[in-house]
């Protein structure tokens, strides 16, 4: 019997590494869709709830500073928790891209400061001068596994974000419906935890 070429392995490699983004990218679009689809109304009560359990672990974990997102796409919005988190001094921070295949960098942000666009359209502090390295981070899930894997948009940001050492704890915020079971790829990091309106 003849054994695979090197050159074999690797092209059936490349198959299923292709097979599975698309299978990722395919329920990307699942999630995202349903999502959007999801009533306003229910998502106000979910963004309640979920913003309680942020304030929660906040305290429990004596977190004083916190990466945050604006929310796009239907995310869960979390900006009258943001104001509590405010109120109870934690400093917080907005992400901004810097370039293609590179980590986050973070705004210091106070709720009501004067706000700009990144170059992707999503809102970031217009200020550019007082950067920080927050000690945890809330991340917006697109979807999320039982292993607290995330799935998020493909760009890979907060991926590369989390292999950098110091690594902040990282909490994902996502909907329950956003639950799926799907491979990790090799570069994904786990979340410490995520958060939705049922945990």
């Amino acid at each position: 019997m003849t054994q695979p070429t090197q050159q074999t392995s690797l092209s059936a490699q490349n198959t299923a590494n292709s097979a599975a983004q698309i299978s990722r990218s395919r329920l990307r679009k699942q999630l995202l869709d349903a999502r959007r689809a999801s009533a306003v109304e229910d998502r106000a009560i979910w963004d309640r709830q979920i913003g309680q359990q942020v304030i929660a672990w906040c305290r429990q974990q004596q977190i004083k500073s916190l990466g945050v997102f604006w929310p796009i796409q239907a995310e869960p919005d979390l900006r009258d928790c943001y104001a509590q988190l405010h109120q109870m001094k934690v400093q917080l921070a907005l992400p901004l891209v810097p370039g293609k295949d590179q980590a986050l960098q973070f705004l210091r942000w106070v709720p009501g400061d004067a706000m700009g666009q990144d170059d992707y359209g999503i809102p970031v502090p217009a200020q550019r001068s007082q950067w920080m390295q927050p000690e945890a981070l809330l991340i917006p899930c697109v979807g999320f596994n039982s292993d607290n894997y995330r799935l998020g948009y493909g760009g890979g940001f907060y991926d590369r974000t989390l292999a950098i050492a110091p690594r902040p704890k990282a909490v994902g915020i996502a909907y329950s419906l956003a639950h799926a079971e799907f491979a990790a790829d090799t570069h994904d990091v786990a979340m410490d935890r995520v958060l939705t309106e049922k945990i």
